[in-house]
């Protein structure tokens, strides 16, 4: 059971138009095992320091995992990994649907592609065979009617297109790679890539899914899942009314983001904007991904206004949309959410840029005669769809928020820069540090932007020591537990932060659901994950070597953002944070300065980097057998 299978990875040289393939032997293969881990892993072997983003020596891979199409929930995620042209260091992004699953089914790991087609192309995989095709037809359109396009010329109807829409064909900094019409790989930028090469879609065929190595002691394992949504209250009310289930409850404890972070309290219009409102009026349906029984995707439709085809609005959506810019209109939110997806557009970079020209006009940085007359006052929900639009076609005020907020502060000037909410110029999720201050070391560290889904948060900690949830915690060497309202950042917040940053590190690279695998509220553990790598793929592993995986991504990411310049100077909040927030349930909370700083220290060397850069000591790589990188 310990063998490993070789990684076929399909090259595409869209300058020569040329399409061939590639092994990884099984040694190398399970040191980067799918996902996140291999695309970087190949960006590093591929492309030299210092490239332009958006030129064609830039290096993008999309990529599946090892387990990708095995018959249980969560294994149905596609990384897709370049250089970012939002923030300039390395891009990672991830997203869910049945395009990787199919992929993987069609005999491929990755996909690299390399170069720049002198006209946009599609590539089309059937199996062994691939072939760039022209792609002059679908370019210019938003993703459902470039999908009946494709879909049409190649005359079949099963297929599944990961695509990118205008936005990214304008090269919005933020654009999104689509999949399904509504599966965004949203974060930093990888759909502008894809339009800098003249890409506009990867398009798969279905194939047949793989079969597990040992099919009964793994129907032991996947069998109980819909028992296990029933038991956990978290997962079942997820399910029941998707990730904005909580919005709510946020705001009752003085922590969803509104008004440009500038509160942590809608009380106005968070119960308007919540799942639980959302399933009683716009909600069609609940759609789900390759295998899974959960079930959280959304499907709304306002008849002639929204189409179901473009899925609905996730928690970060009705944030950013909604509270970040004093909306409480959610049928203007999952407009603003079709919208996206039609051009492609990465709905938190697109709302939180949004509200940051809100209160840039509000506080009189910009009037409207910049804003091409949209009066961009926090709750004005009318300027919404129009601006969005305006920003995917790079049209007017529309063509300075593509550059993002970090950027368009920057021309603005004046103050604007202390309005902006980014880190490494990627914009903050709706997660806030001041009630999860370990999320705050991670957004600042995160070699890709601030992330919310780069680690667990922390009032996972405040659950019974006795619960399934906490075991799985002492798995990956986590064990303190807090009282609920406990918002400290000290020494073992540190270690929770870097340990379930290595164990969320390695989902992203074995193509995991973190709603579904996790050592947090998730449907199953470590433990279980180690038994459906060894019986379903026959890999005999240990969850030391899998958070090693995890962990030498984290390194690799950091090595990349390194060569490119980044170091801890970059490593910083946003001033607003450490500034007690004025209203609400959590009046007068902030982060504490002093903590932080301590924290970002103990990081650094729980790590191993350097503590005055933040790089990876040569011992560090060479422990994590990335020794290779060392000139």
């Amino acid at each position: 059971m310990s063998g490993f299978p070789k990684g076929h990875i399909l090259d595409i040289d869209l300058s020569s138009g040329t399409v061939s393939s590639q092994e990884l032997p099984p040694e190398i293969y399970r040191l980067y095992p799918g996902g996140s881990a291999l695309g970087l892993y190949l960006v590093l072997q591929h492309m030299e320091p210092g490239v332009d983003a958006l030129s064609p020596d830039n290096v993008l891979v999309m990529a599946a995992s090892p387990l990708s199409g095995l018959p249980i929930s969560g294994l149905n995620r596609l990384a897709v990994t370049t250089k970012s042209p939002l923030t300039g260091a390395i891009g990672d992004s991830q997203a869910g649907g049945f395009f990787p699953v199919e992929l993987k089914a069609n005999g491929w790991d990755a996909v690299m592609f390399r170069g720049k087609a002198a006209e946009p192309v599609y590539l089309y995989i059937n199996g062994e065979k691939a072939e760039l095709r022209n792609a002059g037809e679908a370019w210019g359109k938003v993703t459902g009617d470039a999908e009946e396009v494709i879909k049409k010329e190649i005359g079949e109807e099963d297929l599944h297109i990961a695509q990118i829409g205008p936005a990214g064909e304008n090269l919005v900094k933020y654009a999104s790679i689509m999949n399904m019409c509504n599966r965004a790989n949203g974060r930093t930028g990888t759909g502008a890539v894809m339009g800098s090469k003249n890409l506009k879609a990867v398009v798969v065929k279905k194939g047949a899914k793989q079969k597990p190595f040992d099919r009964e002691r793994f129907k032991e394992i996947s069998g109980d899942a819909r028992k296990r949504i029933k038991e956990n209250s978290i997962v079942n009310s997820l399910a029941e009314h998707g990730t904005d289930s909580g919005l709510e409850s946020l705001n009752l404890e003085g922590f969803l983001v509104t008004r440009n972070w500038n509160s942590g309290y809608f009380p106005e219009g968070a119960e308007q904007i919540t799942g639980t409102t959302m399933s009683e009026t716009i909600l069609k349906k609940r759609d789900t991904c390759y295998g899974c029984v959960v079930r959280c995707k959304r499907v709304v439709e306002i008849p002639g206004v929204v189409d179901p085809l473009y899925g609905g609005p996730e928690y970060e959506t009705c944030a950013t949309m909604g509270s970040y810019c004093g909306i409480k209109n959610l049928e203007t939110i999952a407009l603003a959410n079709q919208i996206c997806n039609m051009y492609g557009l990465d709905t938190i970079s697109c709302g939180a840029t949004i509200a940051f020209a809100m209160e840039c006009y509000e506080k009189g940085l910009i009037g409207p005669d910049d804003t091409d007359g949209l009066e961009l006052t926090f709750g004005n929900d009318s300027v919404l769809p129009d601006l969005i639009v305006k920003i995917a076609e790079r049209k007017g005020f529309g063509n300075l928020l593509a550059e993002g907020s970090a950027e368009a502060a920057r021309r603005i000037g004046k103050e604007a820069e202390t309005l902006c909410m980014t880190v490494k110029k990627q914009e903050l999720p709706a997660h806030m540090p001041q009630q999860k201050p370990s999320l705050g070391i991670i957004y600042a560290v995160n070699s890709f932007g601030a992330d919310h889904q780069s680690s667990a948060h922390d009032p996972i900690l405040t659950m019974s020591p006795k619960s399934r949830i906490r075991d799985n915690l002492y798995q990956v060497g986590i064990w303190k537990g807090y009282d609920p309202g406990e918002l400290v950042l000290d020494d073992e917040k540190v270690r929770f932060a870097y340990n379930s940053q290595c164990f969320y590190s390695l989902a992203d690279t074995l193509c995991l659901c973190q709603f579904v695998w996790g050592p947090s509220w998730q449907l199953y553990g470590p433990s279980e994950l180690v038994e459906v790598c060894r019986y379903g793929l026959g890999w005999d592993t240990s969850l030391y070597e899998l958070m090693l995986v995890g962990e030498r991504r984290i390194n690799m990411m950091r090595f990349f953002s390194a060569r490119e310049g980044f170091s801890r100077a970059e490593d910083e909040l946003p001033s607003r944070l450490f500034k007690p927030l004025p209203e609400g349930p959590s009046s007068g909370i902030s982060l504490s300065r002093e903590e932080f700083e301590a924290a970002m220290d103990l990081y650094y060397r729980i790590a191993g980097w350097t503590h005055e850069e933040g790089h990876p000591t040569e011992a560090t790589l060479k422990r994590l057998s990335l020794g290779w990188l060392i000139k």
